[in-house]
């Protein structure tokens, strides 16, 4: 991982070449991640992490479908997200839930989202270190993310981060329950990987 020495701007983030390096802003602090030698590039995820991210995508997108109008949105694949201006952090996340209200301050034009989600998912790949998401999840906290969910498809857990609360670990025998910023959302964790009871 490098880091940039001078403060850079979301638009130099999206001006940098699509050259399978993975690029992120923290704080207008350039963060790179590199494949390594001879490997694939950064974008290509292996299929435990995308397998997840489809489930994840499917639970959200149910709940979502239960919920009054208006409602926000669902993205996934690293959706790009400018959680924070001068300095910027901008970042892509496996997979966030939107609020309606921020969803309305997009334009036609709007290719990030601009505006702390009240959900931001990471997924976990071979590739990640500690530092890279620990630093993540105080980004998106910070920036006002109402909740983060980290998870592990190796262990099959999730470790949910809320603001000022400490971290609460659940596995695939326990429910991921949503409250209070999802109204209403609960699964069997299991579900997240693909089964609907725990074998």
């Amino acid at each position: 991982m490098a880091s940039a020495t001078t403060l850079m701007t979301t638009e130099d983030l999206l001006a940098m070449p699509d050259d399978g390096v993975e690029r992120w802003l923290i704080r207008g602090e350039l963060r790179e991640k590199r494949p390594p030698e001879g490997g694939p590039p950064m974008t290509v995820r292996n299929r435990y992490h995308s397998r997840v991210l489809m489930f994840v995508g499917h639970v959200l997108l149910d709940w979502l479908e239960r919920q009054p109008e208006p409602r926000g949105q669902v993205l996934g694949g690293e959706a790009g997200v400018r959680l924070r201006r001068t300095p910027d952090s901008t970042v892509g996340v496996d997979a966030v839930y939107v609020s309606a209200e921020v969803v309305a301050q997009q334009t036609d034009e709007t290719t990030l989202i601009d505006g702390a989600p009240i959900l931001a998912v990471e997924i976990l790949s071979p590739s990640d270190t500690v530092e890279e998401i620990d630093e993540k999840v105080d980004s998106y906290l910070a920036a006002g993310v109402g909740v983060v969910w980290v998870i592990d498809p190796h262990d099959r857990t999730v470790t949910v981060y809320r603001p000022e609360a400490e971290p609460e670990l659940v596995n695939r025998a326990q429910e991921l329950i949503g409250e209070p910023h999802l109204p209403g959302f609960r699964v069997p964790v299991a579900r997240l990987f693909g089964s609907e009871t725990v074998s």
